[in-house]
C-alpha cells in the first residue's frame, strides 16, 4: 500500500476543551493529536447496492456486520444440533459482506434502500438450531420417500416386463399348441379321409363283384395284354388267355346284349357282348356258341363253351375288351380287376 510520508510531530497544545467530547458524531478541527490519514483506492471507494454498509456510532459494527456474526451463529448452533441428533448439517448459503474499506468510510451516506436487517429481527440461536433440525429431518424424508418412489417405479417396470415376458412366452406356446393341433388334427382328417375312400371303394368293387364275373373257371393265365410274338399277326398279343379243358362254360361277365355270334377267321367262333355303356366283350376260339345276335344275357349267363377253333396251339378263351367300340383293346386284366375281380 503506498504512503506518504508522515509530517514532524506538533508541539503540545492543551485544549480548551474536554476530551471526552471528541467523538464520531463531531469533528472539532482544534482537537489534536493530528495524524496523516492515508487513502487508498479501496477506501475511498464509493460503495453501492446492498453491500454498502454506513459506519457505526458508538464504536459497534453497522448491520451487515452484524448479521455475518448473527449468521456464523446460526451455522454453528445447526453443526450442534446436527452433532446432537446424528443428522447431516443442511449447507446454508453465507451473504455477501462488505470490504473493510466500506466500514471505516468518513462519508456519512445515507441507509440505502433494502439494507440489512439489524441483529433484533434475527433468529435466536435455539431457534436457529430447530429450524436446521427440521429442515434436516424434511430433507432427509423428502430423499427417502424419493428413493421409494424410485424403487418403487423400479420394481413396477420390472413387474411389467416380466409380466410381458410372460404374456408373450403364453402367447407363442399357445400359438404352438395350436399350430400342433391344428397339424394333428389336419393329419387325422386326412387319414380319416383316405380310410373312408378305401372303404368307400372296397363297398364299390365289393357292389360291382356282385354286377360282375369271370368270363370262365378251372382256367390258367397263358399269354397277357401286350406280349410281344411270331404267333399273332399284329406282333403282340391283344387280349387275356385263359387256358381250360375244351368244353369249359363261357359266361357273360356282366348284363349286355350280343351284338355278334359266328366265325372270326383266326379268332375262331366269336361272341360280341356289348354292354349298356358301350364296352365290348370278345369271346374268341369256342367250340360252340350257345346265344344268338340281339339276345339279353345277364351276369353269369352261360354264352358258349371253350374250345380251339382258328389260330391257336390249344384250347383256351382269347378275351378282349373294347372300350367304346375301340378298334384297339384295353387290357382286360386291369379292366376286371377294376370291376372288383381278382385273377
Amino acid at each position: 500500500m503506498a504512503s506518504n510520508r508522515p509530517v514532524p510531530e506538533a508541539p503540545f497544545m492543551p485544549s480548551r476543551h474536554e476530551t471526552e467530547t471528541f467523538g464520531y458524531d463531531i469533528h472539532r478541527a482544534e482537537e489534536g493529536p493530528w495524524e496523516e490519514w492515508n487513502p487508498t483506492a479501496e477506501s475511498v471507494r464509493p460503495v453501492r447496492g446492498r453491500h454498502r454498509v454506513a459506519k457505526q456510532r458508538g464504536g459497534l459494527a453497522r448491520s451487515s456486520t452484524v448479521l455475518g456474526v448473527g449468521v456464523i451463529a446460526a451455522v454453528g448452533a445447526g453443526g450442534m444440533a446436527s452433532a446432537q441428533t446424528g443428522k447431516p448439517p443442511v449447507p446454508i448459503s453465507m451473504p455477501d459482506l462488505p470490504n473493510v474499506g466500506s466500514l471505516i468510510s468518513d462519508d456519512e451516506p445515507e441507509e440505502p434502500e433494502g439494507s440489512a436487517a439489524p441483529l433484533s429481527s434475527l433468529v435466536t440461536s435455539a431457534e436457529t438450531a430447530e429450524g436446521t433440525t427440521d429442515a434436516g429431518e424434511a430433507l432427509r424424508e423428502r430423499i427417502m420417500a424419493q428413493a421409494e418412489q424410485q424403487q418403487v417405479q423400479v420394481e413396477n417396470k420390472a413387474a411389467a416386463q416380466a409380466a410381458a415376458a410372460a404374456e408373450k412366452e403364453a402367447a407363442e406356446a399357445a400359438a404352438k399348441a395350436a399350430k400342433e393341433a391344428e397339424e394333428k388334427a389336419a393329419a387325422a382328417k386326412k387319414k380319416a379321409e383316405e380310410e373312408a375312400a378305401k372303404k368307400a371303394e372296397a363297398e364299390r368293387l365289393a357292389e360291382l363283384a356282385r354286377q360282375y364275373t369271370l368270363p370262365t373257371s378251372s382256367y390258367t393265365i397263358t399269354s397277357t395284354f401286350g406280349q410281344a410274338g411270331s404267333m399273332w399277326s399284329s406282333g403282340h398279343h391283344t387280349g387275356l388267355d385263359f387256358a381250360a379243358p375244351t368244353g369249359t362254360l363261357i359266361k357273360a361277365v356282366h348284363t349286355g346284349t350280343i351284338t355278334e355270334a359266328g366265325w372270326a377267321g383266326s379268332y375262331g367262333y366269336r361272341t360280341v357282348l356289348t354292354l349298356e355303356d358301350g364296352t365290348e366283350l370278345w369271346y374268341c376260339h369256342q367250340s360252340s356258341i350257345n346265344v344268338s345276335v340281339g339276345q339279353k344275357v345277364s351276369t353269369g349267363d352261360v354264352i358258349g363253351r371253350v374250345g380251339a377253333t382258328g389260330n391257336v396251339t390249344g384250347p383256351h378263351l382269347h378275351f378282349e375288351v373294347h372300350v367304346g367300340g375301340a378298334e384297339g383293346g384295353v387290357d382286360p386284366a386291369a379292366w376286371l380287376m377294376g370291376k372288383g375281380l381278382s385273377l
